[in-house]
């Protein structure tokens, strides 16, 4: 692994993991870590609003692994609620201090290892994994797709950073502009250079067994999306 982060401590500071974090929310708001998430769901759920499929009932799940302060299932929400469906946001944290920062932005969160929540295969309909994957060694990786796979019923949607100089350059520009932390600005190119390229995100899919293909988005990210095996 390239260096650590604050975040990769479950007993980091408090204080500090609730800074980094509302930074983070600012940096995904910002610089395309939401609309990169909320893109990949929108086309789920206007699919499911065209198709009528499954809107009998539009009442969905979303379990957010290594939700953070829970901005992207906030903004899931949000998406979810345009296209008519009511969308349940459920967190995963192994850090106590982020779940409580969550569960105040209206997330029930869990504490628990992202490799195993405690939950029974099928039984949510949304799986998100957002700037989290790269937190993990490669093998942990692949075991954490295999996972999402696993638990949902109708997609998964995994965004992570595409590992980039001219980003790293950018975004401890921007973090410097925008007043944030020093551990954030630090953190933030650490975070970049633990980033995918395209080929290696789509070699850990691969191995994962899962059906998709990575794709490079505004703001450096690569995201990938798929409807998960039916059991």
């Amino acid at each position: 692994m390239i260096e650590s982060e604050l975040l990769d401590d479950p007993r980091a500071d408090p204080i500090a993991v609730g800074r980094e974090l509302r930074d983070i929310a600012r940096l995904n708001a910002l610089f395309g870590g939401t609309k990169a998430v909320v893109d990949a769901l929108d086309a789920v759920f206007r699919a499911a609003r065209d198709g009528g499929c499954g809107m009998r009932d539009a009442r969905w799940t979303l379990l957010d692994i290594g939700t953070g302060a829970g901005d992207i299932p906030c903004a899931a929400v949000a998406a979810a609620a345009r296209h008519g469906i009511t969308l349940t946001p459920i967190g995963v944290e192994v850090i106590p201090a982020a779940a409580r920062l969550a569960q105040r932005s209206g997330v029930a969160v869990v504490i628990a290892d992202g490799n195993a929540p405690p939950l029974a295969p099928k039984s949510v309909d949304v799986v998100t994994v957002s700037q989290v994957l790269h937190h993990l060694s490669r093998t942990a990786a692949v075991r954490w797709i295999r996972a999402c796979d696993r638990l949902a019923r109708r997609v998964v949607v995994l965004a992570d950073l595409r590992r980039s100089r001219v980003a790293m350059a950018g975004v401890w520009a921007a973090c410097l502009g925008l007043r944030m932390d020093r551990v954030t600005r630090r953190d933030a190119v650490v975070s970049l250079r633990r980033g995918y390229t395209r080929g290696e995100f789509n070699a850990m899919l691969e191995e994962a067994g899962v059906p998709a293909v990575a794709r490079y988005r505004p703001g450096f990210r690569v995201v990938a999306a798929w409807a998960p095996k039916a059991s």
